[in-house]
């Protein structure tokens, strides 16, 4: 665990302008600097990066945060791992806390692994090119299949020798323990017996996101009738197959580059396809796609276009992984291969050129692959074209966007020639069907009247534009902008009774002034916010903005990292041209006031609401008392409205 006082050292260091600029072409723009945002392809610039506030933000594709957010996003590494990046590139040693026994324990152990596996790649590799066994079988057997020795070496393929403890006896040799091979899986080990998991197989070592190899496959080259063609590693501590993707370390950096990632089925596709100069291509090792799976994909792109081979017998499996892809809100583009040919053989038979035009000339939408393969089933029966018409609304309806499913529904529409309305209210029936799985709540059986609106639970989406919402953010934008600023307020003397005004910093006043009134925010992030300021004031110490840029928590650095963000800033060019505008910050008193009595109002308007809401079914003992208390709260109402000079209408 990295020690606070380091952590802090490397915020301080890691200045803002400086990380991004090595990444980013950065021009200077008033006080911040401007670049083309490395998120997402654009022509006009809208990264903008503030040293003040050292925070960057994309006005583009609403990308935020500090200068390890920045590490994190772009090169896809762990909060530790920016730390330590960044650490390296500041010069500043990090000596990382004692930890308890277990945690030297569970941490000693995942090492542990890594380690072994670490050597088990390096001897299957020195036995593929070093051992006559390894170079007659192995290396030949590669070098057929038109691997490049170069693609070989930077894939660090390798060769276990077929003999039944020929890896473990070299790893015992060498100092390592057996109950590590165990637990990797590299070792079988049956009560006194032990021996290979991969003996005579050509080795692929599967690594993780920065390159750290967690397991392997392994690919049997000898025909016998009970071993399996290909065998992979069990799970372990550092090996979950459901979240690993095969070719993930080589390909993140194109897949983010080219913005979409190919994904195809073996491991041999994955190096073909590379070779082939299609750089940005994963596999999911042979097992059936998976959450985990997708959701890797999803940090470095929303687009995968599938790959499969021109065998139509495994197609209609595909469907479920699709599927889930859509749920994932992603976008899904499918590419079938002619018959008789893979991704692998098509590669190695035709140019670069021929493989990439192929690939984008016969890519298509899941809608039009999916009812290429089920309407040759059809014909003409009019059921089995409502089976086929039904099995694609479904999957239309897993689609999270609305505008998305809308689009889609058209082209079904189109394609399958059928009216758009039919299909809104089949989407409709599955989407309420579905609503109500997830709330047991009973479901109103009248047809929805347009189906884009069911997106989500639609309270909670209400309570994001009211106006409740809108000055609980002003609170919290003014508290972290203006927190550690001085203001005048007016006070009374204890002893004296006497008025005078009184210097306080914004934040003091504030939540002072919430706490006493025992007012809770509605948004669970503004309201932690406020208890961290509070915490800090009870100590007598005053946090700034940048304490929570830096907050360890991701959610809490966001919410102030787009409060701070602000797409205009005021050009210093008006003051040469003797245009002198006001600023918020020179009426700062008069703003901090406002914002508290407009967001009390509001929240005495809901409260006021949900009284009259109660009235309605109290019964007549509670209504005297919900009646009184209407008159409280309107009255209180009158006396904001009034410090607001607004008139009450109502």
């Amino acid at each position: 665990m990295i020690p606070k006082q380091t952590i802090d050292e490397i915020f301080d260091a890691a200045i803002i302008e400086e990380v991004v600029g090595e990444f980013v072409q950065l021009k200077k723009r008033g006080a911040n600097y401007l670049g083309n945002c490395p998120f997402h392809n654009e022509k006009t610039p809208s990264f903008t990066v503030s040293p003040a506030k050292g925070i960057y933000k994309c006005f583009g594709c609403g990308k935020a945060g500090n200068s390890v957010n920045f590490i994190m996003e772009h090169e896809h590494y762990s909060y530790p791992e920016a730390l330590k990046f960044l650490a390296n590139k500041f010069n500043i040693e990090v000596d990382e806390e004692e930890q308890s026994d277990e945690q030297k324990e569970a941490a000693n152990e995942r090492e542990s692994l890594y380690i072994v596996s670490n050597y088990a790649a390096n001897y299957f590799k020195k036995q593929l090119h070093e051992s006559d066994e390894g170079k007659a079988i192995g290396l030949s057997y590669f070098l057929e299949r038109g691997f490049r020795e170069d693609i070989i070496e930077k894939f660090q393929l390798g060769y276990n020798p077929n003999e039944w403890t020929a890896f473990t006896d070299a790893a015992e040799k060498e100092g390592y323990q057996l109950k590590y091979l165990d637990k990797s899986g590299l070792t079988i080990v049956k009560e006194s017996k032990k021996f290979d998991r991969f003996k005579g197989r050509v080795m692929f070592p599967i690594h993780n996101l920065s390159g750290r190899v967690l397991g392997f496959g392994g690919r049997i080259l000898k025909t016998e009738d009970k071993a399996a063609k290909y065998v992979n590693s069990p799970e372990s501590e550092i090996y979950n197959k459901s979240k690993v993707l095969y070719g993930i370390y080589y390909a993140k950096k194109m897949i983010t580059q080219d913005n979409n990632c190919y994904l195809v089925e073996g491991y041999t596709d994955v190096i073909s396809l590379y070779q082939a100069g299609v750089e940005n291509v994963v596999s999911s090792s042979g097992t059936s796609l998976t959450e985990g799976q997708i959701r890797l994909i999803k940090r470095f792109t929303p687009n995968i276009t599938i790959l499969y081979d021109g065998d139509a017998a495994g197609l209609k499996a595909s469907f479920r992984g699709i599927d889930m892809i859509l749920k994932e809100g992603m976008n899904v583009r499918v590419v079938l291969f002619p018959e008789g040919e893979d991704p692998d053989s098509y590669a190695k038979n035709h140019t670069t050129e021929e493989l990439k035009g192929y690939i984008t000339d016969n890519a298509q939408d899941f809608i039009r692959f999916k009812t290429s393969v089920l309407i040759k089933e059809v014909g003409d029966d009019p059921i089995k074209k409502a089976e086929l018409i039904k099995e694609i609304v479904e999957s239309i309806a897993i689609i999270p966007d609305q505008i998305k499913r809308s689009v889609y529904t058209q082209e079904c529409s189109t394609l399958l020639d059928i009216s758009e309305q039919a299909l809104i209210n089949e989407t409709n029936k599955i989407l309420r069907k579905n609503v109500s799985k997830k709330t047991n709540a009973q479901v109103p059986t009248e047809e929805f009247p347009d189906f884009y609106d069911i997106d989500g639970p639609q309270e909670e989406q209400a309570e994001q534009g009211t106006d409740l919402a809108h000055w609980e953010n002003d609170v919290i934008r003014l508290l972290i902008t203006y927190g550690d600023k001085q203001i005048e307020v007016d006070a009374i003397d204890p002893e004296t009774q006497e008025p005078f005004l009184q210097e306080v910093a914004v934040a003091f006043f504030i939540i002072s002034s919430i706490s006493n009134d025992n007012i809770v925010f509605e948004n669970a992030k503004y309201q932690e916010i406020l208890s961290i300021y509070s915490e800090h004031l009870n100590e007598e110490k005053l946090p700034n903005h940048q304490d929570f840029v830096n907050h360890h928590n991701p959610a809490i650095s966001k919410v102030v990292i787009d409060v701070l963000s602000d797409k205009y800033d005021l050009s210093p060019n008006w003051a040469t041209h003797k245009i002198f505008v006001t600023t918020e910050e020179e009426l700062l008193k008069k703003a901090v006031v406002n914002t508290l009595f407009a967001f009390k109002l509001s929240k005495l308007n809901k409260r006021i609401t949900q009284n009259q809401d109660q009235l309605k079914t109290a019964d007549s003992d509670k209504q005297m008392e919900l009646l009184k208390e209407q008159v409280n709260l309107q009255q209180l109402k009158k006396q904001l409205a009034e410090k607001l000079g607004r008139i009450i209408l109502k």
